[in-house]
């Protein structure tokens, strides 16, 4: 049997209806803060008051990819063109804590930049976040996404392609987008093989995915570090948080951590500091 609604109900039907949705992210305000994280359900920019990183002149056998970035960086803070950016290859070596590092120096330049976090699960609302950012003319962005990669089923990578050139709008002028990957394509090697083998046009089965990252303009790849290099690293956070050890002592305890890890990186090395400053009696800001 049909109900009928009187236009009073309707009306609280609506209300309700309309308290239930989520309301559009407004833009904060960009002038509180240098770096931001974007959130969804609901939408949202949060300042963030101190980002977690490291100081550039810390970060050790990655000075090609740190010059290379800088400059590509400090082109786009003063709105000359820029390239979006790939960083790739082995866990640890930086990737991640070169993009804040850079940040920083860009900013101890004297140029107005912010970054923006975004998580790969929240790629889908990239629109959402690009519209709020296309419409802060007054201030350019770092767009920056960490630990990004692709499993055969997931569709989230074509959310990616309308910061990546593609789309009718395109990138935003004010917007560059930087990511890092422990895979140079962003998929695994094992799927892009299983892929061309078992398809009737292999090239055809993985281009789409493998495309996603030629739309990069810059790739910058990193690689398992030496001992020397992996030494200079501690060597170089003893000497700027103050911590004192003999040279052969830290040679030899440095050499057995990284054994029990059965690796060696830049996260390896300060795993050890932090241990190290412990054991010393040294806080950490």
């Amino acid at each position: 049997m049909a109900t009928d609604f009187t236009a009073h109900e309707l009306d609280r039907i609506a209300a309700a209806l309309e308290r239930m949705a989520p309301a559009p992210a407004g833009a904060p305000d960009f002038s509180a803060a240098e770096a931001f994280v974007w959130q969804t359900g609901p939408d949202a920019l949060l300042p963030v008051d101190k980002v977690n990183r490291v100081d550039l002149s810390l970060l050790i056998g990655i000075e090609r990819a740190r010059d290379t970035l800088l400059e590509n960086t400090v082109q786009f803070a003063r709105g000359l063109p820029a390239n979006n950016a790939l960083l790739w290859g082995a866990r640890g070596m930086g990737k991640s804590s070169l993009v804040k590092a850079v940040h920083a120096e860009v900013l101890s330049r004297g140029e107005a930049l912010k970054i923006v976090e975004l998580q790969r699960e929240d790629l889908p609302s990239l629109s959402r976040l690009l519209k709020i950012l296309r419409d802060a003319t007054d201030y350019r962005f770092l767009l920056f996404c960490d630990d990004l990669s692709f499993s055969h089923d997931d569709q989230h990578y074509k959310s990616l392609k309308a910061v990546l050139d593609g789309g009718i709008e395109g990138r935003p002028e004010n917007v560059l987008f930087y990511a890092t990957s422990n895979r140079r394509h962003l998929m695994p090697r094992d799927m892009i093989e299983n892929e061309r083998s078992s398809a009737i046009n292999p090239s055809e089965a993985v281009e789409e995915k493998v495309s996603l990252s030629d739309r990069f303009g810059l790739w910058l790849g990193f690689h398992p570090c030496s001992q020397d290099e992996y030494l200079a690293m501690i060597r170089g956070y003893c000497d700027a948080h103050g911590v004192r050890i003999d040279a052969e002592m830290l040679r030899a305890e440095a050499i057995e951590w990284q054994a029990t890890r059965g690796a060696r990186s830049g996260r390896v090395a300060w795993q050890y500091f932090t241990d190290l400053a412990g054991r010393r009696g040294v806080a950490l800001t």
